[in-house]
């Protein structure tokens, strides 16, 4: 078992502190006489206190809506060669629905401040801890103030001036005051400073803040202070050269693991053919993560809005909320672990295929998946619509659908015999992704799959798996590095962002090896594809975003990357066919989400809304 995350329910309830925003508290019922001026009185105490910060990394992590959708490469449903027809989603449309009664907007706030409140209370109440080490104390509060840092980071790039307290709120104040975002920085900066200056570079308990993932996100702090949003944000040029010279600090101590594919859990492509390999989620470029494993203290996930109590589907969801499912495929076995659950949350673009080069990129290889296969005989199966006697036998094993690539787009004859074609299974070109279709193949939410965190073997549902979440790794130090000097840092351990980004393609598609992705990758009729290796002739910001897709899709930082860069308007527009469609009503004020209602509610005070919402 994962020592770090030996959760003590106890210390979780004690600490919860019932504060749902910056500074409100709940009113509820006691269920023990310890309280946390009676437990963290001592060393031990004082530790727990500390481990209870770190299980709210798994909530934090599962808040994703805000942070994918409505990007270039992700959005909440297919459909859309039927957009006039339906709905959509305000995150992708930023229609006046995207206000501040939208459901995501709450529970990622919420958390962020329960966390906040948490390492708040260390850092308050260490002072009070005489038994201690005080070298071991000085780590645990530079702990705290780490995982202050990265929660205050995340909430002013959403919301920009946002309340900060630093210090254990004992009263119930319902006052809420936003703080200008320069401000905000200064906090998280010195946090950091503080936090890199005391913590090992190795932790005692695996999962612990260490050296490397302060200096990591010191690196992207400054890198996105450096890029000063609305001038906003206190930023300068020295801090493209601080974010490059601690990028290259993480680069140093966490070198890249020489395959990609290792990142993730192993797995074969084809269930029926599954050997259930020996998962390990630990490795050198990993620089911080949130733990899983399979037993149930150590991926279990907090209901933050009731005390000792734990939400029923725990564990890494990763696998399961990234679109292309198989439920319904001929041969499937209905809910069963051999493909398990998708649920469509966060839906690739059409464009996000075309980011790759399929031949030559092995991450398109394992990121998505090519085929989907029978898992069980499918006889006498009828694969049209309209013919009664069309029929064929399908066998366990049988390829059933194949997802052709972007650039090598199969002719009537190449397709299977449900459209015509001479192919026993159904073939998809990349622009009838999210079509309708006449097939019982596919239909208008049929998609290459999301195979970059599938992990076999794991109970049926929406979440359980065990795999580690990697949310720091140094392949990204790379690439926070080329950013950096394209904004004018000077040379570091490389010479040029050149030379920084092919770092990265390198392991993807071998040295030397010239990758191409579609020019236009909004366009699906247009197969003209552009070499996306890195020369001094065509590094731009935008092809350190596409391989910055391609490297880290999925991993909790897109929308952020498009506010930082300021381009959000510009590819989601182009790459995303619901912002792109007339129903959009994407603007600058869109840059900022608007703050919850029910902290509004909550205050007695009125708390100012961001420009542009109601």
């Amino acid at each position: 078992m994962k020592a770090l995350n030996h959760i003590f329910k106890l210390v979780a309830c004690v600490v919860m502190l019932g504060i749902s925003g910056c500074s409100d508290f709940l009113d509820e019922k006691s269920v023990t006489d310890i309280t946390i001026d009676s437990y963290v009185v001592d060393a031990k105490g004082f530790e727990n206190l500390v481990k209870s910060c770190y299980p709210l990394l798994r909530n934090i992590h599962r808040e994703r809506n805000l942070v994918l959708n409505g990007t270039d490469i992700f959005c909440a449903a297919t459909g859309y060669n039927r957009i006039a027809q339906l709905t959509g989603s305000e995150l992708d449309l930023y229609d006046t629905r995207l206000n501040s009664s939208q459901g995501n907007l709450s529970p990622l706030w919420d958390v962020l401040y329960k966390q906040i409140g948490r390492a708040n209370t260390v850092i308050s109440r260490e002072v009070n801890i005489t038994d201690m080490d005080p070298a071991l104390k000085a780590v645990r509060v530079a702990e705290a103030k780490f995982l202050r840092a990265f929660a205050y980071f995340y909430l002013v790039q959403l919301w920009g001036d946002v309340p900060m307290p630093t210090a254990e709120v004992s009263s119930g104040s319902r006052e809420v005051v936003r703080i200008a975002a320069d401000k905000v920085y200064t906090q998280i900066l010195l946090d950091l400073t503080e936090a890199e200056a005391v913590l090992p570079p190795t932790a005692s308990d695996y999962g612990r803040a260490t050296k490397g993932a302060a200096q990591f996100l010191l690196a992207k702090v400054y890198l996105t202070r450096g890029w000063n949003f609305n001038n906003s944000l206190g930023g300068q040029a020295d801090d493209f050269n601080k974010a490059r010279q601690y990028a290259d600090l993480v680069i140093d101590a966490f070198p890249l693991v020489a395959q990609y594919k290792n990142l993730f859990p192993l797995r074969s492509e084809n269930p029926t053919k599954e050997t259930f390999p020996t998962q390990n989620d630990r490795n050198s470029e990993v620089v911080f993560a949130v733990e899983f494993s399979s037993d149930v203290l150590t991926y279990m996930l907090e209901d933050i809005t009731k005390d000792n109590t734990y939400l029923a589907e725990g564990g890494n969801d990763a696998h399961s909320v990234f679109g292309g499912g198989a439920d319904d495929l001929p041969g499937a076995k209905g809910r069963t672990s051999d493909y398990n659950r998708y649920q469509n949350h966060f839906v690739p673009t059409p464009a996000m295929y075309r980011l790759y080069d399929p031949q030559k990129d092995v991450r398109y290889q394992h990121n998505f998946l090519s085929a989907q296969y029978a898992l069980q005989d499918a006889k006498n199966f009828n694969y049209s619509l309209t013919d009664a006697t069309a029929r064929i036998d399908i066998l366990k094993g049988d390829t059933v659908i194949y997802f052709r690539p972007w650039n090598n787009p199969a002719a009537l004859a190449q397709k299977g015999i449900d459209v015509g074609g001479t192919k026993r299974y159904a073939v998809l070109n990349n622009d009838q992704i999210g079509a309708v279709d006449k097939s019982r193949y596919h239909d208008e939410n049929r998609l290459p799959p999301v195979w970059k965190f599938w992990q076999p073997g794991i109970q049926y549902g929406d979440a359980w798996g065990t795999f580690d979440l990697a949310l720091f790794r140094s392949s990204e130090a790379y690439l926070i590095a080329a950013e950096a000097m394209l904004k004018g840092a000077g040379a570091g351990k490389y010479a040029s962002a050149v030379e920084y980004y092919n770092k990265v393609l390198d392991r993807a598609v071998g040295a030397g090896v010239d990758p191409s992705c579609a020019a236009d990758p909004g366009n699906l009729s247009s197969l003209a594809a552009v070499s996306y290796r890195a020369t001094a002739a065509n590094m731009n910001i935008d092809l350190i975003l596409d391989e910055r897709a391609r490297e880290l899709m999925g991993e909790f930082m897109r929308w952020f990357d498009l506010k930082r860069t300021g381009k959000l308007i510009e590819r989601a527009t182009k790459m995303n066919p619901w912002t792109a469609s007339s129903k959009s009503e994407l603007d600058a004020h869109h840059l900022l989400r608007p703050i919850p209602q029910s902290e509004i509610d909550r205050s007695t005070i009125t708390v100012p809304q961001n420009d542009g919402y109601n």
